[in-house]
């Protein structure tokens, strides 16, 4: 399991959830208990919580620095526990979710077998498909290195970030049953007036901080060519600096991701 900052997780999320229209398939008016697993700084937690009413939603993450964040933003009970073994007796709540948490473990189909172990009713997935993000700029350099990164990045990365209809698959070997899908799309737009969130992904850009989030798995997937792609990348934020003080920068970025909803069997059998 990789670990993530605080302030990573609010950038790659702002906006997610300006419509709630991906949540539809949860049913949550009528939640009495759910539980949001690899809740992170708790985006997801505060939506369910208001979308539920007065259903009791607690937060988990095994990162304690990411739960006092969550404590602090949500005002819901948290838990710090392992997505593999959660504090929670069998069929404890009626739903158990999680965002962008399956394409960053090394067995998805282990810890679906855990929320189908607590969930008495049903068990939810938000997970991007990283492997099918589209990218316009007015930078013209800049669609194609965040290409030859993002490409980079799937080769290096440890485990599946790029599920798709895989999601689906691994709900079903978990025991889940009637799985449906639907795919949505996360669209992040920068264009004058720029804000300090899109000023601060410029300068994160020209510095290589941007880069640096995900050195681990570039320099596994590139090996002694990450410098000179860092190089590359820092030189592609400083036009984007440029752009931006001239007001001609402009860039989208549509993010898809599947909202993957699998119901607990009546019968009940565990591994």
């Amino acid at each position: 399991m990789r670990n993530f900052s605080a302030d990573y997780l609010r950038r790659t999320r702002a906006g997610l959830w300006s419509s709630r229209e991906a949540l539809d398939d949860l049913d949550l008016p009528s939640r009495e208990r759910i539980l949001d697993v690899g809740c992170g700084t708790g985006e997801l937690t505060r939506v369910l919580a208001a979308e539920a009413g007065d259903c009791e939603v607690v937060g988990v993450d095994a990162d304690p620095s990411l739960l006092r964040v969550a404590r602090e933003e949500t005002g819901r009970p948290v838990v710090a526990s392992d997505a593999l073994g959660l504090p929670v007796r069998d069929g404890g709540v009626d739903l158990v979710t999680c965002q962008a948490l399956l394409v960053n473990l090394p067995d998805p189909v282990a810890a679906l077998r855990e929320f189908r172990r607590v969930a008495s009713d049903a068990v939810a997935a938000v997970e991007p498909d990283n492997g099918d993000v589209a990218v316009e700029s007015t930078v013209e350099r800049e669609v194609a290195l965040e290409r030859r990164v993002r490409e980079a990045y799937l080769d290096g990365v440890n485990t599946d970030v790029a599920m798709g209809d895989r999601v689906v698959e691994a709900f079903e070997a978990a025991g889940l049953v009637d799985v449906r899908t639907r795919r949505h799309y996360h669209r992040k737009v920068i264009e004058p007036p720029y804000d300090e969130a899109d000023l601060q992904d410029a300068t994160r850009k020209a510095t290589g901080a941007g880069l640096a989030d995900h050195e681990t798995e570039l320099r596994r997937a590139v090996g002694e060519e990450y410098d000179d792609l860092r190089a590359a990348w820092r030189e592609m934020g400083r036009e984007v600096v440029a752009a931006m003080r001239a007001e001609t920068y402009r860039r989208a970025e549509v993010v898809p991701f599947d909202v993957t909803v699998g119901r607990v069997p009546v019968e009940r059998e565990f591994e």
